[in-house]
């Protein structure tokens, strides 16, 4: 079986080389194969975001540069104090949190001990019932001697 295969490369925005194939015996549906165009073999690719801004210079006296400076300072402010308001409402809620483990385990501790007293009383108060009950055929029957005579 031979096949013939046309390579057409072509290079897109990112600078990587896309070679489409044509196969025209093979009934197969052919990827596009990805090849770097830099000689290096490949690397990391550069966000769109940053693409622009690599070949501009950027002068530090501008009062642009001051501005974006003084922005991006209030924003790194805020946000730690955002955090650090973070760790502190996580630390007062993990101490109220201890407190109220603490509270409950000497709850548990007050009922368990309630518990054994009542449990301890009722089955006193069983085992005396269990005493003082007579078999159910060996009843006395009482007579009233006041009533014999009517």
């Amino acid at each position: 079986m031979s096949k013939t295969s046309q390579q057409n490369p072509a290079t897109d925005a990112n600078g990587v080389s896309v070679i489409h194939s044509q196969a025209h015996t093979s009934g197969l549906q052919q990827v596009p194969q990805l090849v770097p165009v830099s000689p290096g073999g490949g690397g990391k690719a550069v966000p769109p975001s940053k693409q622009g801004k690599k070949n501009s210079f950027v002068d530090r006296n501008s009062d642009e540069y001051r501005q974006r400076r003084e922005r991006n300072n209030m924003a790194v402010k805020k946000s730690r104090l955002k955090s650090k308001q973070k760790a502190q409402d996580t630390l007062q809620r993990v101490n109220q949190l201890k407190e109220e483990n603490e509270r409950l385990e000497a709850k548990i501790k007050l009922l368990t001990k309630e518990l054994s007293v009542l449990k301890d009383l009722f089955l006193e108060h069983a085992h005396n019932l269990a005493d003082n009950v007579q078999p159910v055929g060996t009843e006395t029957t009482t007579t009233n001697p006041e009533n014999n005579g009517q």
